[in-house]
This record gives C-alpha cells, structure tokens and sequence, in this order.
C-alpha cells in the first residue's frame, strides 16, 4: 500500500510542477523555522552555562559575606565579655566604695550607668548581627542546594547523551568504515552518514544497506522518547542536474532528509513530533569541495539528537 501511495505521489509531482514549488517553499520555511529553533536552543544552552558560572559566582560571594559576618559576630561576642567582666569588676568596686565615699559611689554609679548603656547596645548589636548570621546561613544553604541540583541536572543530561551515543554507536558498528561517524560534542549526539551509504547519484530513495542503518539508529531512538531529532540533508557544490521535478540541490537534500523522517516513522516508538527534517544544501559543508574526496563528505545525512532542557531553565529561574 504504501509504495503504491508513493508512486501515486511521485506521478503527481511530475505532472505539476506548481506543487513542488509549494512543497519546496513548505520545506523552506520548515527549515527556517528550524534553523531558528536550533540556534535559539544552542543561545539557550550557553546562556544556561552563564547562569550557572554566575551563580557559582553568587554563591562564592555568599560564602565570603557569611565568613566576615561570623567573624564580626565573634568579634562582638569578645567585646560583650569584655565589658560584662568589667561590670562585674566596678560593681565588686562599688560593694568597696560605698562604704567610703559617696563622691565615689557616685561616680562609680555613673560609670555603672554608662557601662550598661555599652552593654546594651552591645547587646541589640549582637542580636542583630545574630539574625543577619542566620539569615545569610539560610540563603548560602539554599543557594548551595539550587547549585548542586543544577549541576546534577547537567551531569545528568551530559551522561544520558554520553549513554545515548554509545547506544547508537554499537547500534550501528556493522557500518563503520562505509561513511558513517558518531560524534558528540556540544551537549548533542551527531550521527553523520554518507549519501554513498544511503542515496545512488541524484536519487533521494534510501537504498537496503542505508535503510538497514537508518532502522537500526531508530531502534536506538524509539527507548529514548525525551530526545528531539533533527535530521538535515547536505549536498556537495555540484549543481542538481537531474530530475527536472526538483529546483536544486536544496530541494533535493531536503527530499533526502525526508526520507529518512519517513523510514524512522516506521517506528511506533518513536514520536513524531520529535521528528523534524531540514534542507542545508550545498551551504553547510564540512569539507572543500575542491576534491573528490572533500565532496563525498559533503554529501551526507547529519542526524542531531538534542535533549529537552526545561528542567534545567526551571532550576536556574528557582536561584
């Protein structure tokens, strides 16, 4: 059934051209949209790193005002022992004098007066500077928590995509030498494989080999549901010279990247609107198109694995 839906579909792209210009401009359009998600999840992951560099910054100055003020605490504490030794020296004295002198007792009240004065104060100083330990005690403690999290959740995802990329590494080790890397880098998995291992010359069906492949890394993707998928289609600089239904080599990368969405859709498991397929053309090259060789490269299916960072801006908006 599906072939047959397929070939009915290509027979009426054939037969009017205004539809692939439609499907193009969609795919365009697509692609654009795309492009802006991925570079705002990109300035998302960096500005994410900022915050948390500031944080930790935050917490350090937190740490340093909490040392001073327990330090000034202590400092308080020594002066209040100080004088309330000394109260009890003049009070002693003034048991002595009182039955001397009442110029001195006098004077020796005054001092007693004064010296109360100092203590009180002293007192509320104290008892403030107390309530201000504390508080700064209960924000570091906080801070600390909201920083330990957020770098737990980082880990955390760092560790998942590291697990990611060796899952589809050994999901696909039958393929390697025939054009086909997984790298990771960024916080994202890239799984890069030649049009040689998917595509003949100007042709966007997938052979066996390449549909072997592209099944085998949904198997990988169906057991990881929170992972969005972007799969983007590039060509060498060569001008598309073949079926007259498609306007270049835009057009074709993106048809290329759509069929790979259409084989990893035969996975139930895998959600779709995790899926998304772009176009690059000629415009993303990872190698110089000034040889052969550099040109064989270029031609290549990039699969992005991203993972999902809501729970990440939710702890640094909680700092």
């Amino acid at each position: 059934m599906l072939k047959k839906l397929s070939l009915l579909l290509v027979v009426t792209l054939l037969s009017t051209s205004c539809v692939s210009k439609k499907l193009y401009t969609d795919l365009e359009d697509k692609y654009a949209d795309l492009k802006k998600e991925n570079r705002t999840l990109s300035d998302e992951n960096t500005d994410l790193k900022t915050m948390l560099n500031q944080s930790k910054n935050d917490l350090a100055k937190l740490q340093m005002e909490y040392d001073k003020t327990f330090s000034e605490r202590n400092m308080l504490q020594g002066e209040y022992d100080a004088i309330q030794s000394n109260l009890e020296n003049l009070k002693a004295s003034y048991d002595a004098l009182e039955k001397n002198s009442s110029a001195a007792i006098a004077d020796n009240s005054k001092k007693n007066r004064e010296l109360l004065a100092q203590l009180e104060s002293k007192e509320q100083a104290l008892a403030a500077e107390n309530a201000r330990l504390e508080n700064l005690k209960q924000q570091l403690e906080s801070r600390s928590q909201r920083v330990a999290e957020l770098e737990s959740v980082i880990a955390n995802k760092d560790a998942a995509m590291s697990k990611l990329k060796d899952a589809v590494s050994k999901a696909l080790t039958n393929f390697e030498g025939k054009g086909l890397t997984v790298e990771q880098r960024n916080g994202k998995v890239y799984v890069s494989m030649e049009n040689k291992l998917l595509f003949e010359s100007g042709s966007w069906a997938v052979g066996s080999q390449g549909r072997q492949a592209v099944k085998q890394l949904g198997t990988v993707l169906a057991d990881n549901p929170e992972i969005a998928i972007l799969i983007e289609g590039h060509t060498d600089n060569v001008p598309y010279q073949g079926n007259a239904q498609l306007s270049g080599n835009w057009d074709l990368s993106t048809k290329r990247a759509t069929a790979i969405v259409n084989i990893l859709r035969e996975n139930n498991a895998i959600k779709p609107e995790n899926l998304t397929a772009a176009g690059r053309g000629e415009f993303a090259p990872i190698a110089s198109n000034d040889s052969a060789e550099g040109k064989a490269k270029n031609r290549r299916i990039e699969v992005i694995l991203t993972p999902k960072l809501d729970e990440i801006s939710k702890l640094l908006n909680e700092i």
